[in-house]
């Protein structure tokens, strides 16, 4: 008999989920859509709270993206304060960009920036801490 499989948390399954390919496609194509507002959304914030991001540093690239749009999110040269977690964000923008190119994808990806932002704000408001 084969030794059970290691526990592993939401957390961590969600963390190693491929926020770029579902951004990428989830911001075109309908039928990703749920998927990168669920489980996707889920893990960027997974993600980016392990890293320390404000939400309000989310809401604010969320803007950036409605003004100036992906390319030019992701073109910033610290999208978020901190270095590591601006590459993350910068990665994730810089392969939507590629393909999601219309206003309308634009505006989602921004719609979906401030949906990861709620879901960091979430997961610190239960751990006791200031969202």
């Amino acid at each position: 008999m084969s030794p059970a499989p290691e526990s592993r948390s939401d957390d961590e399954v969600l963390a190693g989920t491929d926020v770029t390919l579902l951004l990428r496609y989830g911001l075109t194509e309908e039928a990703f859509r749920t998927a990168l507002f669920g489980d996707g959304a889920i893990a960027a914030a997974v993600t980016l709270d392990r890293l320390g991001v404000l939400p309000r540093s989310l809401v604010f690239v969320a803007e950036i993206v409605r003004s100036g749009g992906l390319a030019y999110a992701a073109g910033l040269p610290e999208p978020l304060p901190s270095p590591e977690p601006a590459a993350v964000l910068r990665d994730w923008l810089s392969g939507a960009a590629q393909t999601a190119t219309t206003p309308e994808a634009e505006t989602r990806a921004a719609r979906w920036l401030e949906a990861v932002a709620e879901i960091v704000a979430l997961r610190r408001s239960a751990r006791g801490g200031t969202a």
